[in-house]
């Protein structure tokens, strides 16, 4: 508390003790921490951080519904047409690998195969399965008809065009599921093939 000053010349007196007595009190708007002393009491902060997740699981895919080659585009990868003609199983086995998701390695995908297709006409029965499941993972059509059809009216070229469409989504399909996966892993995917149009 201050007294009072009661004669003229004491004004100039407890005008120099209050002067004093502030000169050294600090601003508490401008001294606080996050404010700008010249914008007043407007505090400015810094922008908040922003994580990205990243994920190597999923490569860039064609477009959900449509195949991205035809069924009779059997010579778009002549390598693969040849083996497939004289020996299936082989892309069976690769096929049937990727579309289990490892469940179902290569080599026992196509020995049932080929044991099905030497003994039995039933190993399209076989075939048409995965070629269910995968339209199922990847949400393609049915077509041109019904799996079971397609692959006992024309099981070489089903099966070339199961490996193609896996291929366009950026799997290699020599080295099976689990090396796709450790390549994604760490951020290595194979090229998608690069295709001039979607197809039913």
């Amino acid at each position: 508390m201050y007294s009072t000053p009661t004669e003229p010349h004491d004004h100039e007196k407890y005008a120099a003790d209050h002067n004093h007595r502030h000169a050294h009190v600090p601003n508490p708007v401008s001294s606080a921490p996050g404010l700008n002393s010249s914008a007043g009491s407007v505090p400015t902060y810094a922008p908040p951080y922003i994580y990205t997740v990243q994920s190597n699981s999923v490569p860039a895919v064609p477009a959900r519904g449509n195949w991205s080659t035809s069924l009779c585009h059997c010579c778009d990868d002549p390598e693969n047409c040849m083996i497939t003609f004289f020996c299936p199983c082989i892309t069976f086995g690769q096929i049937a690998e990727i579309v289990s998701q490892g469940s179902t390695p290569c080599a026992s995908g196509g020995v049932c195969y080929c044991i099905l297709l030497s003994t039995t006409a039933n190993a399209c029965l076989y075939s048409c399965s995965h070629r269910s499941k995968m339209r199922a993972q990847y949400d393609l059509e049915e077509t041109p008809c019904a799996d079971c059809l397609v692959h006992f009216c024309c099981a070489t070229c089903a099966l070339c065009q199961e490996y193609r469409e896996l291929k366009n989504r950026g799997f290699d399909m020599g080295i099976g599921w689990e090396a796709n996966m450790d390549r994604r892993r760490r951020g290595v995917t194979a090229a998608p093939t690069v295709v001039p149009g979607m197809t039913r």
